[in-house]
């Protein structure tokens, strides 16, 4: 899980993740998304370009003939790597709840 801290930094963000929810609704372009949260293009790109290197979006070329025009649409896979760290954490609470539960019933 060496690759989880810069993932959990990134979407440390809180315009990082709502760029994340505004990309569960389908694949947006960088103006779209630039335009939707007020702030610049090359701001907004910032942005993406964390979330694109930690492969938590991914981006196209909506026009092939316009290198300038890009699309950005969610790369599930590359929230895999966190949602074993949660299963795993969910695992630890549930079963220290189950003891605790265990316990307590067993003192009536």
């Amino acid at each position: 899980m060496s690759e989880l801290g810069p993932t959990l930094a990134a979407l440390a963000d809180p315009t990082r993740r709502a760029v994340i929810e505004r990309l569960r609704d389908g694949p947006l372009r960088a103006g779209e998304l630039a335009s939707s949260f007020g702030m610049s293009p090359p701001a907004m790109s910032r942005h993406l370009r964390v979330l694109r290197e930690r492969g938590l979006v991914e981006e196209a070329r909506a026009d092939p003939t316009d290198a300038r025009v890009r699309l950005y649409r969610l790369r599930p896979d590359g929230f895999d790597e966190l949602w074993e760290w949660l299963a795993e954490v969910r695992a630890t609470w549930t079963e220290q709840l189950d003891a605790l539960r265990e316990h307590v019933e067993s003192g009536r």
